[in-house]
C-alpha cells in the first residue's frame, strides 16, 4: 500500500474548504447587508434543509464511495473499483430526482410544518434543482478520494463556489426590487447554476485521468471471474447502507441547524416574539454568526472525509501501527484547529460581527452573543467531526449515528427550555447548539477510545495547543485595545486577528506542538521546512 496519512488529502481539502467558506461569507455578508436579517430569516429557512440533504451528496456519498473504492484498490481490486464508479451514478441520480421533486412540489407543506414564515416559498422552490446536480457530482468526488486524490474535489469545489457567489448575488440584486423574499430566492437559485459549473470541471478531469484510470481497472480485470465479481444490487446496496449513516455522522453542524429551523421559531413565539421578530432573530443565528463557525467546521470536515479512506485501506491492508498513527494525528490537529479558532471569536465577537456587517450594524451587534457563544462549541465540533471520521474509516457507522443522536436529543432539549426564556430568546438555541456539540464529541471520543484502544498524548494533543491557544487569546485581546483607539475599529480587528494568527502558529512550533516530520507531510512541506528553518522557527 502506498503510505498516506490523511494530512495532505486534508490539507488539499482544508484549504479549498477555507477558500470555499471565505466565498460563502463573502457571499452571505454582502447578501445579508443587503436583504437584511428578515432576507436572512427566508434564506436560512430554507438552506439548512438543504444542507442536511445536500451532505448526503456532498460527504455521505463521496466519503461512502471513497470508502468502498480504497478498500478494494488496497487489495489489488481496481477493476470492482470502477464499478463501484459506475453503478454509484445510478443510485445518486435516483436519490437526486427524489429529492428535488419532494422540494419544488412540497414546498408549502415542509414550510407549514415547520411554522416558518410562508415567504420562504420561493427560496425553497429555487434550490430544488441543485440537489440532483450535486448528487451527480458527488459521484466523481468520491472516486477520486478513494485514490485519496483530494485535488479533483477541491478544484470543483472552488468552481462551484464562486459561480454559486457570482451568479446569486447579481440575481439577489437583480430581483430585490420585486421584493425582498424574490431576492432570497435569486441567491438560492445560484446554489443550482453553481453545480453546473463543478460537473463540467470533474469531467474534464475524469478525461485527463482516463487512461491511467481505465488501464489500472483493466489489469485486474483480467484476474476477476465470474464468481468473485461483486453483484450490481450488492454494491448500491452496500453504499446506501455507508453513504446514510455516514451523511448522519459528518451531519453534525446541519443537523443542529436543522433542530433549530423546526424548534427555534415556535420557541421564540412562546416567549412573545411575533413571527417578523421571530424570523429576524432566526437570521442573525444562522445567516450572520452562523456562517463565521462554517470555517473551522469546514476545516475539520476535510480532516474527517480525508480520514474515512486513509483508515480504511490501513485497516483493510492490516497496517496497525499506521493506523494508530492517523488516529493519533487526527485528534491532535482537531485541537490545534479548533482551540484559536474558539479563543480569537470569543475575544473579538462584537468588533468581528462589526468588521463584516457595516450595512446591518444594530443587527450585527446583537448577533455578536451569538457568535461568541457559539465560539466555545467550536472545540467540540472539531473533535467531533475527528472522531466520525475515525469510527466511520473503522466502519463503526452505528457508533457515529448513536453518538450524534443523543448529542441532538440533547441540543434539543435545551434549545426547547432556553429558548423560550424571554431574556435568552435566539441565544438560548445557541446554548443549545454547544450542549449538543460537546455530548457528541465525548460519546464520540469515548467511543474512539474503546474500539481502538489506542492511548492518546494529552500533553501534545490538547495541553500545547491550549497554551498557544491562551499565549494567542491574550496577544489578541490586549493588541485589540491597545490599538483600535488609535485607529479605526475594523483595522484594529484585522490587525489583531493577524497577531493572533502569526502568534499561535509560532508558539506551536517552539513548544514542538508540531514537529518537522508532520510538516512535510503537507503538500509543498519540504519547501515550508525549509523556509520555517531559515526564520529559525524549528
Amino acid at each position: 500500500m502506498n503510505k498516506k496519512t490523511f494530512l495532505k488529502g486534508a490539507a488539499i481539502l482544508g484549504v479549498a474548504g477555507i477558500i470555499v467558506q471565505v466565498m460563502g461569507a463573502i457571499f452571505r455578508i454582502p447578501l445579508a447587508n443587503i436583504i437584511g436579517d428578515d432576507g436572512m430569516g427566508y434564506y436560512q429557512t430554507v438552506y439548512p434543509i438543504y444542507i442536511f440533504l445536500l451532505v448526503f451528496s456532498t460527504n455521505g456519498a463521496p466519503a461512502a464511495i471513497s470508502k468502498m473504492t480504497s478498500e478494494r484498490i488496497a487489495v489489488g481490486k481496481a477493476y470492482e473499483a470502477h464499478r463501484v464508479f459506475r453503478l454509484s451514478f445510478l443510485f445518486m441520480g435516483a436519490f437526486g430526482i427524489v429529492t428535488s421533486c419532494i422540494f419544488f412540489f412540497g414546498a408549502e407543506k415542509i414550510i407549514a410544518l415547520m411554522g416558518a414564515h410562508e415567504k420562504s416559498y420561493y427560496a425553497m422552490i429555487a434550490i430544488a434543482p441543485a440537489l440532483l446536480l450535486i448528487s451527480i457530482m458527488s459521484v466523481y468526488r468520491g472516486y477520486f478520494q478513494g485514490m485519496q486524490d483530494m485535488s479533483p474535489t477541491a478544484s470543483s469545489q472552488l468552481i462551484e463556489q464562486a459561480v454559486r457567489v457570482g451568479t446569486g448575488l447579481v440575481l439577489a440584486f437583480v430581483l430585490l426590487p420585486m421584493g425582498i423574499e424574490y431576492a432570497a430566492a435569486g441567491a438560492t437559485l445560484g446554489t443550482a447554476i453553481g453545480p453546473i459549473a463543478g460537473i463540467v470541471v470533474l469531467m474534464i478531469i475524469y478525461a485527463i485521468k482516463r487512461e491511467k484510470i481505465h488501464g489500472a481497472f483493466e489489469r485486474t480485470a483480467r484476474t476477476v471471474n465470474g464468481k468473485e465479481k461483486e453483484g450490481a444490487g450488492s454494491i448500491i446496496k452496500t453504499l446506501a447502507a455507508i453513504a446514510i449513516p455516514i451523511t448522519v455522522g459528518v451531519s453534525i453542524s446541519p443537523i443542529m441547524n436543522l433542530a433549530d429551523v423546526f424548534l427555534v421559531f415556535r420557541r421564540l413565539q412562546a416567549a412573545g416574539f411575533d413571527r417578523d421578530d421571530a424570523n429576524a432573530l432566526f437570521g442573525q443565528l444562522t445567516g450572520m454568526a452562523g456562517p463565521i463557525i462554517n470555517i473551522p467546521m469546514a476545516l475539520a470536515l476535510s480532516m474527517a472525509l480525508s480520514m474515512v479512506p486513509a483508515i480504511a485501506a490501513a485497516k483493510s491492508s492490516k497496517d496497525t501501527e499506521f493506523l494508530n498513527i492517523n488516529v493519533r494525528l487526527g485528534l491532535r490537529t482537531a485541537m490545534i484547529i479548533g482551540i484559536p479558532c474558539c479563543f480569537g471569536l470569543a475575544i473579538l465577537a462584537k468588533p468581528i460581527m462589526r468588521l463584516l456587517y457595516p450595512l446591518q450594524m444594530e443587527s450585527a451587534v446583537n448577533a455578536a452573543g451569538c457568535l461568541a457563544i457559539l465560539s466555545i462549541g467550536v472545540i467540540f465540533l472539531c473533535v467531533a467531526q475527528t472522531m466520525a471520521g475515525v469510527l466511520q474509516g473503522f466502519g463503526k457507522l452505528g457508533i457515529a449515528v448513536l453518538s450524534l443522536a443523543i448529542g441532538v436529543a440533547v441540543k434539543c432539549a435545551a434549545t426547547w427550555y432556553l429558548a423560550g426564556i424571554p431574556k435568552l430568546n435566539i441565544e438560548g438555541a445557541a446554548i443549545g447548539s454547544v450542549l449538543g456539540f460537546v455530548t457528541v464529541a465525548a460519546v464520540s471520543f469515548v467511543a474512539v477510545q474503546r474500539i481502538t484502544r489506542i492511548r492518546f498524548n494529552f500533553t501534545l494533543s490538547v495541553v500545547k495547543p491550549l497554551i498557544a491557544g491562551i499565549i494567542m487569546g491574550v496577544l489578541v485581546f490586549a493588541s485589540y485595545k491597545g490599538i483600535s483607539f488609535a485607529i479605526s475599529d475594523r483595522l484594529a480587528t484585522v490587525v489583531s486577528i493577524c497577531i493572533g494568527a502569526a502568534a499561535y502558529g509560532v508558539t506551536l512550533l517552539k513548544i514542538k506542538a508540531i514537529v518537522e516530520s508532520e510538516i512535510v507531510m503537507l503538500p509543498k512541506g519540504a519547501k515550508l521546512v525549509l523556509l520555517l528553518k531559515k526564520l529559525r522557527l524549528i
